[in-house]
C-alpha cells in the first residue's frame, strides 16, 4: 500500500482550549484553525466554549466574540457583515461561505471553522487572494468602447439586454466558488475559475461592448477555460445563489458556434 506522508510544519496539532466561565447551559464549541507567520509553530486548532445565549446569530458573531471577549489575536477579514462585500469568506463546517450570513444554529454539533481551502494562508482565517485578483484583473471588466461620441454620452441599453446580466454583474469576488473547485486547487496559476469567468461572461455579454471578439479570444485557452470539467462545486458553494458553471458554459458554447 502506498503510505503518504505530509512534512512536519504541516501538520495540524490541537491547540489551546477556551472553557466558558458564565456557567451558561446553551454551549456551543467553535473549533478555529490558528496559524501566525511570525510564529515556527505548526498550525492547530483552538477550541471556543462560547455561550450562544450571549452571542449573534451569525458565525460571524460568534468571531466577534471570540476575538472582544477570549483571544484578540484572532485574525479574519470582515467589513459590510451583510453579505455585500465578500470579505468574510472561510470554509465553516466543511463548506465554503459568508461566515456574516451563515447562521450557526444551521449547524448541529461542534462549529469548525477553517480558511478558504487551498489558499496560502496569510494569518489564521486570512487566505492570499492575490492570484485571483491578478487573473480578474487579466480579464479587463471594464467597458470597452471605441473613442468617439459614444464615450461623452450615456450609451443606452435596453431592458431585455440589460436582463442578460442578471445573475452575473451580483458577483462580489467572496472567492467561495473558486476556492471550491478541484481544477482550480491543482491549476490555479494557469486556469482563471469560476469567479473570475463569472466576470468575463458578464462584459462578454454586455450590449455595450465593443470587444467582445477579443474577450472570447482572451479566454480561449485549454488552461484559461477549458479546465472547467463541470464538476458544478462553484454553483453549490455560492452563497449568493450564482450559477458560474452556467456562465462558462455559455462562453464555451459561443466560442464553439461563432
Amino acid at each position: 500500500m502506498v503510505q503518504f506522508s505530509l512534512p512536519q510544519n504541516s501538520k495540524i496539532l490541537k491547540g489551546k482550549y477556551y472553557k466558558d466561565k458564565s456557567g451558561s447551559s446553551n454551549i456551543k464549541k467553535v473549533n478555529v484553525y490558528r496559524w501566525s507567520p511570525s510564529s515556527k509553530e505548526n498550525p492547530r486548532i483552538d477550541t471556543f466554549e462560547i455561550n450562544i445565549k450571549e452571542c449573534g446569530p451569525k458565525v460571524l458573531d460568534i468571531l466577534f466574540k471570540i476575538k472582544n471577549e477570549i483571544d484578540p489575536s484572532l485574525t479574519f477579514r470582515r467589513s459590510c457583515a451583510h453579505g455585500v462585500c465578500g470579505s468574510c469568506a472561510m470554509n465553516v463546517d466543511g463548506v465554503n461561505t459568508l461566515s456574516c450570513i451563515k447562521s450557526h444554529s444551521d449547524i448541529k454539533g461542534d462549529l469548525n471553522i477553517y480558511p478558504l481551502p487551498h489558499l496560502k494562508v496569510v494569518k489564521d482565517l486570512v487566505g492570499d487572494l492575490s492570484t485571483l485578483y491578478k487573473q480578474y484583473e487579466s480579464v479587463e471588466p471594464w467597458l470597452k468602447t471605441t473613442a468617439g461620441e459614444k464615450t461623452s454620452v450615456e450609451i443606452q441599453q435596453s431592458q431585455e439586454d440589460r436582463a442578460k446580466l442578471d445573475g452575473y454583474y451580483e458577483c462580489i469576488l467572496c472567492a467561495c466558488c473558486s476556492t471550491s473547485c478541484p481544477s482550480y486547487w491543482w491549476n490555479g496559476d494557469k486556469y482563471l475559475g469560476p469567479a473570475v469567468l463569472l466576470q468575463a461572461y458578464r462584459w462578454i455579454t454586455d450590449s455595450r461592448d465593443e470587444e467582445r471578439k477579443a474577450r472570447l479570444k482572451k479566454v480561449a485557452d485549454e488552461l484559461k477555460l477549458y479546465r472547467c470539467h463541470t464538476i458544478m462545486n462553484c454553483t453549490n458553494s455560492c452563497p449568493k445563489g450564482l450559477n458560474p458553471a452556467k456562465a462558462i458554459a455559455s462562453i464555451k458554447k459561443m466560442l464553439a458556434t461563432s
